[in-house]
């Protein structure tokens, strides 16, 4: 890239950033339903076009860089050791992403950002459509990590198999976090909690892959 691309690459990365950085105050100062696109503008010192141009809705805005668990489960399947099962990296990472989720209930911001999503409806409808993303994401890496080790590649059942593993997992980890979130722990209690909840879904999913292991179609017979 050149000096000239360098430098519109780091001028709009920090726009993106102020526009962002901004938002996020707003949303916790005034809640996320009083602030509106033209105030994040209007503070930030830049156009409406400009928000727009970096994110596509308000939801997004408030998500923005606290979505990181979209992608990994997908990621931590295509990213395995050699010697892993594609089952095992996805139950390590769902026990992760929901220990650090629960476990950061005792940082005030944290705290601020579930209870402002608990609170409004606009913000749980973009959450489950993240929610199905990441599963369509996890669904793809499974298709392809079964199909490198079945004995017997059959298309449309590994799908079938990678879909329903997928929002299984997806949907255990999601009822486990709801259930330790709702009502918010005292913050001291956060790190405890977390730590059981992470045990009663370690339990559940080894339950899970144990009868996986016996599921013929990654076994590949007929």
């Amino acid at each position: 890239m050149s000096e000239g691309g360098d430098r519109r690459a780091r001028k709009k990365a920090a726009t993106r950033a102020l526009v962002l950085q901004t938002a996020q105050r707003l949303f916790e100062e005034r809640g996320f339903d009083a602030v509106t696109i033209a105030d994040i503008a209007g503070t930030a010192d830049v156009a409406v076009q400009t928000v727009f141009n970096h994110f596509s809705t308000k939801e997004e805005l408030f998500f923005a860089d606290r979505d990181a668990w979209v992608a990994a489960s997908a990621a931590a399947v295509r990213g395995r050791a050699a010697a892993e099962a594609p089952e095992e990296a996805l139950r390590r990472s769902l026990l992760a992403t929901l220990e650090d989720y629960l476990g950061r209930l005792g940082e005030p911001s944290h705290r601020s950002m579930v209870a402002t999503v608990a609170a409004t409806p606009a913000l749980q409808v973009h959450e489950r459509e993240l929610t199905e993303k990441s599963r369509r994401l996890l669904q793809e890496a499974l298709v392809e990590a079964w199909a490198e080790v079945v004995e017997r590649r059959k298309p449309d059942a590994l799908r079938r198999a990678a879909a329903l593993v997928a929002a299984t997992w997806t949907t255990s980890v999601r009822t486990v976090a709801d259930e330790y979130r709702e009502p918010m722990p005292p913050p001291e209690e956060a790190p405890a909690l977390a730590q059981e909840a992470v045990a009663l879904l370690d339990r559940v999913l080894r339950g899970l892959e144990s009868t996986l292991r016996t599921c013929e179609t990654l076994h590949g017979r007929d």
